[in-house]
């Protein structure tokens, strides 16, 4: 069995990415079990998750310094939570802080990175993400495809501009002149139907 807590902040996707983590061990044919805390949630309060997975799962509380895996959103949130990490566990920590109101009101300068060196030296095997330009270089990555899958199809259009005008020259070749002067000849209407099929 593996146990995972997962803590943030409100706002943050701790619940969705608990429930993400969840469906996709059930679709492995896992059990899980799970309990939330998001009372202060909506207020950008403590938000954490217990995750419990395997072939059998029994409480879904995990006890104190028995977890495997903390998967942890915000720097403070992480040492909150570290007395639940096993000796020999993994810490994941985004190293982006999350202000509390209070941090605001006070002015206090806090950035997470007293909480990220505290980490280190308590935390053997720790991995610090930089949450926040991961999520950027994906997203730009996403955008620069997207651009240039716009590009191509902009291209195609372009290319079946071109032949659909060809087409047209060519029907005008085959219909001789004078008919084109009345519309209801069967080769101007042929042409104009196979004109109306080409998608740009």
């Amino acid at each position: 069995m593996t146990d995972i807590v997962l803590c943030g902040v409100g706002g943050q996707g701790t619940v969705l990415a608990s429930k993400l983590i969840a469906a996709a061990a059930m679709d492995k044919g896992l059990y899980v079990t799970s309990a939330e805390t998001i009372g202060m949630a909506q207020k950008g309060g403590s938000v954490f998750s217990h995750l419990r997975v395997g072939k059998e799962v029994g409480t879904p509380m995990i006890a104190r310094g028995t977890a495997d895996l903390i998967i942890a959103f915000e720097p403070a949130e992480a040492v909150r939570m570290l007395p639940f990490l096993r000796r020999d566990g993994r810490m994941i920590v985004n190293s982006h802080a999350v202000k509390p109101v209070t941090s605001v009101l006070k002015d206090s300068g806090y950035d997470g990175r007293e909480m990220i060196d505290y980490l280190k030296k308590n935390v053997d095997n720790l991995t610090v993400i930089d949450c926040e330009r991961a999520c950027r270089e994906i997203l730009q990555g996403h955008e620069h495809g997207a651009a240039g899958r716009r590009r191509q199809e902009r291209g195609a259009g372009l290319h079946h501009g071109r032949d659909r005008r060809n087409h047209e020259k060519d029907c005008q070749a085959a219909v001789p002149r004078s008919e084109h002067r009345g519309p209801q000849l069967q080769g101007v209407i042929e042409c104009r139907l196979q004109r109306n099929s080409w998608h740009l």
